[in-house]
């Protein structure tokens, strides 16, 4: 039996990674992945001064990537440092953007 090429009733599938791909669907968002993945590990105070955005603003984008399990915390006395916590996300952005971007500086 062949399956349909579009089933409305499978659609909840789609909800996860739609979930996923909207959070990454803005600029700033991107740029802080991407530079997770160069720099491994890295703390608002950091991305703010890179990104020359307000700390509040790179701190609303984190939490939206946060929640999408895309970034995950490590906390080192009071410094708090964000990571990449999804292998996913990695394979996206090489795709998106030249591998050698991607990679340490």
């Amino acid at each position: 039996m062949e399956l349909p090429a579009f089933d409305r009733n499978q659609l909840k599938q789609f909800d996860e990674p739609a979930e996923f791909l909207k959070a990454l669907s803005h600029p700033v968002r991107l740029c802080i992945v991407r530079g997770l993945m160069r720099k491994k590990k890295c703390n608002v105070s950091y991305m703010q001064e890179c990104l020359d955005l307000p700390q509040s603003t790179v701190s609303q984008h984190l939490q939206k990537l946060r929640s999408a399990g895309i970034v995950a915390t490590e906390r080192n006395g009071l410094e708090v440092n964000y990571v990449l916590a999804d292998a996913r996300v990695e394979q996206l952005i090489r795709i998106l953007f030249e591998k050698d971007e991607c990679e340490d500086e």
